[in-house]
This record gives structure tokens, C-alpha cells and sequence, in this order.
């Protein structure tokens, strides 16, 4: 008779099932019997597609309580910020507060201005002499966060962004990013203080970030605002710039 799958050696048949795609092993493979289902709930399998894979960190994961979440995390790692800098005008930003003479997109490193640490930028935002804001709220359960996920595994949430003024004029910038219930009520908090980059600054790029963990369940949307303006008050965009805002979820 032909060799039964249930016969393999488990180890066989976790490098058989390494090779099927992640969903599949947990939509349909799990479902087949109670062995398929130990596997797929297992750690040994999860390594095993990590390690085949490449995913960055797996090797340094020895204590994670779930390789599959890990996984899960790790391919879907990416910048939840939509139009980050600017190459689509201001697609994508809501809520927009136009004070003075309202944002504006300009090309790096503009007038009076620096290139910014990575060659991949090439744009930024840049306010004007009154308070200039704007915001993007993510449904991560849209972007493939499921809540049983967010709300056991609480991954972490990285915030991301960077912030320059020119160095012939002051400008003020404030970041502000909080963690939304269904109901969009506030479960977490991160709020910069009100940074003032002075007149006569050497117009250097400076990154801000905040890491939110162990924020409880519940958490549904992630809302992102910056802004800022100068302090000179002169017509035109001589305000704090911006760019290269990010939003992550690590494993």
C-alpha cells in the first residue's frame, strides 16, 4: 500500500508543511486532524518558515512565546503611513489645519535647508507662520491585524518621524499619537512636548520616536498628527518641515 501521510516522521512532515503558504497552514491545514493541528499550533514549524525565509531577528526570537504571530509580524512589517513624504501632495492626510499660508510640499534640501540622511527621500512638508496640522487615522484591522492579535500578543507600535527647520528662521513642531478603541476612545497616549529649533540652526534633520507596548486590549486605530509653524511670522513656508512620518508594528 502507498505511504500514508500520517506515517511520516513528524519532522518530515513539518518540512512538508513548511512549504505550503502561512495562510493555508492556519485556514486549511489546521483543520485536517489533530496532528496537523499540534504542528501548525507548534513552535518547530514556525522556525522552520522564519528561518527558511530570512526574516531579520528570527535567530535572536529563542524565548518568543509565539513563532506564529512572529511570523505573521514580520511579513507584514511596513510603513502604515500613507504618503509619508509628500510624492502625492497631501493625499491621505486628513484633518488638515492650513494656518497662515497653509502646508506645502517642496523638493530636498530647499532653500536654506539640508538633504536628508537617506537618498530615498526627496520631498517634505513644510508649514507656514501660523499653526499648521494635519493626520492619518489607521484601521489596523484593515491593514491585516486581526484583534485577538492586538489584543493578547500586543505587539509592539513604533512612531516614527522627522522634523528640520531652515537655518535662517525659528520655527516651532509638536508630534502627538494615540492608540484608538472601536469606539475611538483614547487607550494610549504619546505627546512631544512643543520642540522650538531656534533662528540661526544648522537646519539638520532630527528623528523623534516613541515605542508603545503593553498598552492593554482594544486597540483598533492608530492616530498620527503633526504640525508646527515659525516663530518669525514671515509670509510664506518658513516653518518647521517634515517627513518620512512611519507607523510599524514589530514582532
Amino acid at each position: 500500500s502507498g505511504l500514508r501521510m500520517e506515517s511520516l516522521p513528524e519532522a518530515v512532515l513539518i518540512r512538508i508543511l513548511a512549504s505550503i503558504p502561512a495562510g493555508d497552514l492556519v485556514l486549511v491545514c489546521r483543520l485536517v486532524c489533530c496532528q496537523w493541528k499540534n504542528l501548525v499550533d507548534g513552535a518547530a514549524l514556525w522556525i522552520l518558515k522564519c528561518q527558511q525565509e530570512g526574516l531579520a531577528g528570527a535567530e535572536a526570537q529563542e524565548d518568543a512565546e509565539n513563532w506564529q504571530n512572529f511570523y505573521f509580524l514580520s511579513k507584514k512589517r511596513k510603513n502604515l503611513i500613507k504618503n509619508p513624504c509628500g510624492e502625492e501632495d497631501l493625499q491621505h492626510w486628513g484633518e488638515v489645519e492650513n494656518g497662515g499660508d497653509g502646508w506645502k510640499i517642496e523638493e530636498l534640501p530647499g532653500d536654506f535647508g539640508k538633504e536628508f540622511p537617506s537618498e530615498e527621500v526627496h520631498k517634505y512638508f513644510v508649514t507656514s507662520y501660523e499653526w499648521c496640522r494635519k493626520a492619518q487615522v489607521i484601521d489596523l484591522r484593515v491593514e491585516g491585524y486581526w484583534e485577538e492579535l492586538m489584543d493578547t500578543t500586543q505587539p509592539k507600535i513604533v512612531v516614527k518621524d522627522w522634523y528640520a527647520g531652515r537655518s535662517d528662521a525659528g520655527c516651532l513642531y509638536e508630534l502627538c499619537v494615540k492608540l484608538l478603541s472601536e469606539n475611538e476612545d483614547v487607550l494610549a497616549e504619546y505627546r512631544s512636548e512643543t520642540i522650538a529649533i531656534p533662528e540661526d540652526n544648522d537646519a539638520d534633520w532630527t528623528e523623534i520616536s516613541y515605542t508603545f507596548s503593553d498598552y492593554g486590549p482594544g486597540v483598533r486605530f492608530v492616530r498620527f498628527e503633526h504640525g508646527g509653524q515659525d516663530t518669525l511670522f514671515w509670509k510664506g513656508w518658513y516653518g518647521v518641515r517634515v517627513t518620512n512620518s512611519s507607523v510599524t508594528v514589530e514582532p
